[in-house]
């Protein structure tokens, strides 16, 4: 950090024109550094590990990835300030931590204060990464929340009733997308997921009872207390050993099926 009174920004959002009015309403504050631009969640996840900012001012609807998508790859996430068109995602946004949530069109004024609540809340962590401050209407300022799983930040990029799409994977700077009608299985490891599909793995740190609540229970099914599989992709299940079965999947992988896995894989097969 360049200097511990100032603030080192990014600016994340898919329209030109918002992110100017950011960085000209940013520069009336002596404190604050706007370390990049970013036009969507891809460049905001590689931007975050390169530059380290303080805070972020994130849209929430973007092209490839949208701005909750993008904090559930963060891990420590910056300060985030949402900036939107829509007022739906308010309640979401607090549930995932966020400092404030600038309604567009917003002043001057307005995203000053969002600065001061950022300001509040970094001087009472003592660090430079953020957890929320209380949303406008409440006057009390609470103790520093715990980081939002990966499964709440997911849940808040979807429509209420809604299943998971698809899965993200960070790599380092890089994302991985898998579309859900590619994903094969989903295999616990430790506090890590390994996600199986089309013949390649990638490990993301997540419990699979977390990523299990995110996909469709008409498509997926809990085989085993380590699996989660896509019921397209079972070909067979053949007995094993006493009271246990095993799932031939159609590429010829095997997965352990537990008795309560065949009872769940009978109820939806």
């Amino acid at each position: 950090m360049a200097d511990a009174k100032t603030l080192r920004v990014l600016i994340v959002d898919d329209e030109a024109p918002a992110r100017a009015l950011v960085r000209e309403y940013l520069g009336a504050h002596a404190d604050i550094e706007v370390v990049g631009e970013c036009a969507n969640g891809f460049e905001a996840v590689k931007a975050v590990s390169e530059h380290a900012p303080d805070l972020m001012f994130l849209d929430v609807q973007m092209p490839k990835l949208t701005g909750f998508e993008v904090l559930e790859l963060l891990d420590p996430a910056p300060a985030v300030v949402f900036c939107t068109a829509y007022d739906e995602f308010a309640l979401k946004a607090f549930e995932v931590h966020a400092v404030d949530y600038l309604l567009k069109p917003f002043g001057r004024d307005r995203l000053a204060e969002a600065l001061g609540r950022v300001r509040e809340r970094l001087a009472a962590s003592g660090a430079g990464t953020a957890a929320a401050v209380a949303p406008p209407e409440t006057s009390a300022t609470p103790a520093a929340p715990t980081a939002p799983s990966a499964a709440a930040l997911s849940a808040a990029a979807r429509a209420p009733g809604q299943f998971a799409e698809r899965l993200m994977v960070r790599d380092g700077a890089l994302v991985h997308v898998i579309p859900i009608e590619k994903l094969d299985y989903v295999e616990a490891q430790d506090d890590y997921v390994a996600i199986h599909a089309e013949g390649k793995s990638w490990l993301k740190h997540q419990t699979l009872a977390e990523l299990e609540q995110s996909l469709d229970p008409a498509r997926f099914v809990r085989v085993h207390r380590s699996y989660v599989v896509n019921v397209e992709r079972i070909a067979r299940i053949e007995p094993y050993a006493k009271d246990s079965r095993v799932a031939i999947l159609h590429d010829g992988r095997e997965l352990p099926v537990s008795r309560g896995g065949y009872q769940r894989l009978r109820e939806r097969m």
